[in-house]
């Protein structure tokens, strides 16, 4: 890995190096905004919406700018943020199974850079409300509100659980972690097809568990494959080894990133909405290759030394691909990249995003290389 680092550091430190750039110029607008995706090439603000689940991608991102460059602009404007999500938070009627995304990178971010306690409690909160969400006798945590959902889980969740064992940690009380445990061998066993691929939603039976229906969700259709669907499993599966040393989830990321790699390979490394969308659609998402490469990252730090330049060379591949194909570095988007889509049937809802600017994309993409930055550090 350590040579394969070496001959990409000066791609991965000319693009960390446009990244901050651009986002000292825009965070100077966005402030402490809760930004989804770009009209006119300006990032709109979600703060009548304080509920939407992508609200604190923005913090995460300025965490990531404030622990590369101590600025304190950046802090102030995510601790801001963190503390206008308070409302939600205690207003508990609008939270759901995404409180995971919403409080990991605000609160949890936080407390890591400053150790300040509030941030913590809140976190810890979080932690808990999604700890109610478990269906004990399913054994999977319930995704949406509303009548009819009561039996929906779904693969995005995986990269919610991270916050169960982070609490686990933090209170030395194993019932968190045995939750996200539970979630994810239930995730395992019923979102995961022989061939690696994953379905986005499944419902259960709220009694026995037993799984009623697959619905298609965000994808093409039920059973097709999509990209983001594949790309959130990856990375999930990734965290939860990382947290519970348990080989059987990071085999679950290994055969789920061989699927995605060897689908991708034939799309020039930038994703299609879904893999098996019909030949004439149009729709790519960025941001499914933005989270994958994270993923496979952590995979390449996880494996044998022999088995790291499989799951590198693919991260570096697909972040290449986005620097080249999907960036925008001058100030004509505000956004960092295009080319995302949310879903591939669109309704009416302003969420709705047809290869355009999606906020997690941006965030996922800087978080790629900061990992790439703190590993060849610690390597070079």
């Amino acid at each position: 890995m350590q040579e394969l680092l070496q001959e990409n550091y000066p791609f991965i430190e000319e693009t960390w190096k446009r990244i901050t750039n651009k986002v000292a110029v825009t965070s100077a607008r966005i402030k402490d905004g809760m930004p989804y995706t770009t009209h006119d090439g300006v990032y709109d603000d979600w703060q009548d919406e304080a509920s939407w689940w992508t609200n604190t991608f923005w913090t995460g991102m300025l965490w990531h700018m404030y622990e590369a460059t101590k600025d304190e602009s950046y802090k102030l404007y995510a601790q801001s943020i963190e503390e206008k999500m308070d409302a939600v938070l205690h207003g508990y009627d609008e939270l759901h199974h995404d409180v995971g995304f919403m409080w990991l990178l605000s609160s949890v971010m936080n407390y890591e850079a400053t150790g300040e306690q509030k941030a913590k409690q809140r976190a810890m909160l979080a932690a808990n409300v999604l700890s109610g969400r478990m269906n004990i006798a399913g054994g999977y945590i319930r995704a949406w509100n509303g009548e009819g959902n009561e039996g929906w889980a779904i693969i995005d969740c995986m990269m919610n659980i991270p916050l169960l064992f982070w609490a686990s940690e933090q209170s030395k009380d194993e019932r968190f972690k045995q939750i996200g445990i539970l979630h994810a061998d239930k995730t395992l066993r019923h979102f995961i097809r022989e061939d690696g691929s994953v379905n986005h939603i499944v419902a259960f039976d709220t009694h026995s568990g037993e799984v009623l229906d697959i619905p298609g969700g965000q994808g093409y259709v039920s059973g097709s494959s999509w990209t983001r669907g594949q790309s959130w499993a990856i990375y999930g599966f990734a965290q939860a080894y990382n947290w519970t040393g348990k080989s059987e989830y990071l085999n679950a990321a290994k055969r789920i990133s061989h699927y995605f790699i060897a689908n991708l390979a034939l799309t020039g490394y930038v994703p299609p909405c879904d893999f098996r969308q019909p030949a004439d659609a149009t729709l790519l998402d960025s941001s499914a290759g933005a989270i994958a490469a994270c993923g496979l990252i952590e995979i390449a730090k996880a494996v044998p030394e022999a088995e790291q330049s499989l799951y590198l060379q693919a991260a570096l591949a697909i972040l290449k691909a986005l620097a080249e194909q999907c960036a925008v570095w001058d100030l004509s988007d505000e956004c960092l990249l295009t080319n995302g889509t949310s879903a591939f049937h669109r309704g009416n809802h302003r969420s709705d995003v047809e290869n355009g600017a999606l906020i997690y994309g941006d965030y996922y993409f800087v978080e790629a290389f900061a990992k790439l930055r703190a590993i060849t550090g610690a390597q070079l």
